[in-house]
């Protein structure tokens, strides 16, 4: 396959401070939605209704700025910092850039449409779905890094992927229940489709399976 824009890669750039800015950026618009504008919350969040109803389509990209508590944002900031930062330094600044807002983008957008047809107005907030992707291109990247879930359990990359993948399938398919569990499957959907078109990696066989 010969060069498209489609896989043709950014020049290399490493910036630390573009995480950081994006951290920056999620706990700015929180604590304004948090503490001074709460009508933010509905601008900002996907609302099904407000997408289709009022053409709201910037909510496509702002929901994954919004949080629903201090503790939704902490632990997806600290992820987002934790793979993050390895990431962009392995892909460069712009590339990560481009990944985490086109993955982050068309997760909402997949699940604005998997509510609509369920029926369900479900308020979408929160950086999960772009997180979920940038965990799965660490696992790509950094295919022997062990991670220790709750400080303690050593799980090897690729193989936490796998055990995401199913918590979330089997939520989907359960009930709601307040998670965006379809929303994290799309995100990982999302990067898995961009290891395979833009970088030409097939993450099966990054992972030795």
């Amino acid at each position: 396959m010969g060069n498209s824009i489609l896989n043709r890669r950014m020049h290399y750039v490493f910036w630390p401070g573009m995480i950081s800015g994006l951290i920056a950026a999620n706990i700015v618009l929180y604590a304004l939605a948090a503490f001074l504008f709460p009508r933010l919350t509905y601008i900002l969040s996907m609302v099904p209704a407000l997408v289709y109803y009022n053409h709201w389509y910037w909510q496509f990209v702002t929901y994954m700025f919004m949080h629903g508590g201090v503790w939704h944002l902490a632990f997806n900031m600290l992820a987002l910092y934790m793979f993050g930062m390895l990431v962009s330094r392995s892909i460069g600044s712009n590339e990560f850039l481009l990944f985490y807002l086109l993955t982050g983008t068309l997760s909402g957008i997949a699940s604005f449409f998997t509510f609509l047809l369920s029926g369900h107005n479900y308020i979408l907030l929160g950086a999960s779905g772009a997180i979920y992707g940038v965990m799965l291109l660490f696992s790509v990247f950094f295919p022997n890094a062990v991670v220790y879930v709750f400080g303690m359990i050593p799980v090897r990359a690729p193989m936490l992927m796998v055990i995401y993948f199913l918590i979330e399938f089997l939520g989907s398919i359960s009930s709601y229940g307040g998670v965006a569990h379809v929303t994290h499957l799309f995100g990982l959907l999302f990067a898995f489709l961009y290891c395979l078109i833009r970088f030409r990696i097939k993450p099966w066989r990054a992972w030795g399976f």
